[in-house]
């Protein structure tokens, strides 16, 4: 049997909101597999933490401040790359309040940050994927798109939009070479969920049937392979990693 292993080398990844959390770890996961990734995020403290961490891999990383809702700084953001080949939209926000009592603003800002901005990113940098590449573009949605949640209305709208954009993308894009698809985590410990009481992270795990929380690695695994040559038939899909969530 032949062991799958993920090559990309000469291959240019963009990640968005790739300095922290599960954009980190799909990023360090590229430069482990030999790709030149550019990381674009909105905030420069959390670019600068993510440099010293990726610090081995510095002749293949790079970094930029790019707030993803600004269509002008993201267009000079991607004037600057000479190409692409991959390109994951990861950038999210959340505010959490029940329908109740979410405003607006709260409403405006998650959809801007977790649906527009992936438009914005996605058309900026459409162009820059060249004839040559296997041209992919893997979007995070979320298991909560699926299903829905208490006190996430404008997260669970933004991300089964997301899942309504890539299976368009995947449509109108196919002919041109492109696989979209989209990656939907469930339960993922990171930074955030490791300051959370024990009991409540029990109580989380206890509703998965593999009995534990996801790993930012185990997302990071569905993407690569997503990028790869082997899944090159891949195209308008939804994979969800969450340990049968949703069952």
């Amino acid at each position: 049997m032949t062991k799958l292993q993920f090559q990309f080398e000469n291959k240019n990844v963009v990640v968005t909101g790739g300095a922290s959390g599960i954009g980190f770890d799909i990023a360090r996961h590229f430069l482990q597999s030999g790709a030149q990734v550019t990381i674009w995020d909105y905030s420069q403290e959390a670019l600068d933490q993510a440099q010293a961490e990726l610090g081995q891999w510095k002749s293949q990383l790079k970094v930029a401040v790019v707030n993803v809702t600004n269509r002008d700084q993201v267009a000079q953001a991607a004037a600057a790359l000479p190409k692409v080949d991959i390109l994951i939209n990861n950038a999210g926000i959340t505010k959490d309040k029940s329908f109740a009592k979410m405003t607006g603003e709260d409403f405006d800002a998650v959809i801007q940050v977790n649906l527009t901005g992936l438009f914005n990113v996605t058309k900026a940098l459409l162009e820059k994927f060249t004839e040559t590449s296997g041209k992919r573009i893997i979007n995070i949605s979320s298991v909560v798109a699926l299903y829905g949640n208490f006190g996430q209305t404008n997260y669970v709208a933004a991300k089964a939009g997301v899942i309504g954009m890539t299976k368009t993308w995947a449509r109108e894009l196919g002919k041109k070479g492109f696989c979209v698809n989209a990656i939907a985590p469930g339960f993922i410990k990171t930074a955030m969920t490791n300051a959370m009481p024990p009991e409540v992270l029990q109580g989380m795990a206890a509703k998965v049937p593999v009995a534990r929380l996801g790993e930012t690695a185990d997302i990071a695994n569905a993407v690569l392979f997503l990028s790869s040559d082997q899944a090159a038939y891949i195209n308008g899909t939804v994979i969800s990693v969450d340990g049968g969530l949703v069952l």
